[in-house]
């Protein structure tokens, strides 16, 4: 093989694990239009006499919120598993401070890989208590973590949509510790 050959190869390669990450990115971040419904559906079960939340009821909460740096709160809405091997964490950061600020440059953590892309999410990580694992963030060929990137200076009161996307742990496993550098730790489920 020529090395001609070898580097298209490698850039088409490139490209298209890229266009599968921002597809999944965007997938897990979209809300699917219905988010009238779902009101309806919890009312309509909790109409029926009974006397403690469900768990159905408690499906629209966030997973968890966890308190970071200048104000910063991480709110995790989602943590989905899906039948590509994955798991995308979605969620969103406020800014609950009384001056603009922008996301730590540490939370794109110390990998070498990862610090030349710039600032990221990419230094989060699932840790599996269980199976004593922990699972980084994904990157593509040219080592850019599969996260949100580029993040804007946030003004107060605002927030911003954020994704990551990790290796999927075993089937069984579906309580893992979420962590992310300046953030508190918190457990999660991951859901599918």
């Amino acid at each position: 093989m020529s090395i001609r050959f070898t580097a298209k190869v490698r850039r088409g390669v490139a490209a298209l694990t890229v266009v599968a990450g921002l597809s999944l990115g965007v997938a897990g971040c979209s809300g699917g239009g219905n988010d009238d419904k779902k009101p309806e559906a919890s009312t309509s079960a909790s109409s029926g006499g009974e006397a403690g939340p469900s768990a159905q009821q408690g499906s629209d909460e966030a997973l968890a919120e966890v308190k970071g740096e200048e104000g910063l709160v991480l709110t995790i809405d989602s943590a989905a598993r899906d039948a590509g091997g994955f798991v995308t964490v979605s969620g969103e950061i406020k800014n609950d401070g009384a001056e603009a600020t922008r996301v730590p440059i540490r939370t794109r953590g110390d990998e070498t890989e990862i610090m030349r892309h710039g600032a990221s999410l990419g230094g989060a990580t699932l840790v599996d208590s269980g199976n004593k694992k922990r699972y980084y963030v994904l990157r593509d060929t040219d080592g850019r973590p599969l996260t949100t990137t580029d993040m804007p200076r946030i003004k107060p009161g605002a927030s911003i949509p954020v994704f990551m996307q990790f290796p999927a742990p075993p089937a069984d496993t579906t309580k893992v510790t979420f962590q992310l550098p300046t953030f508190a730790a918190a457990p999660i489920e991951i859901s599918g």
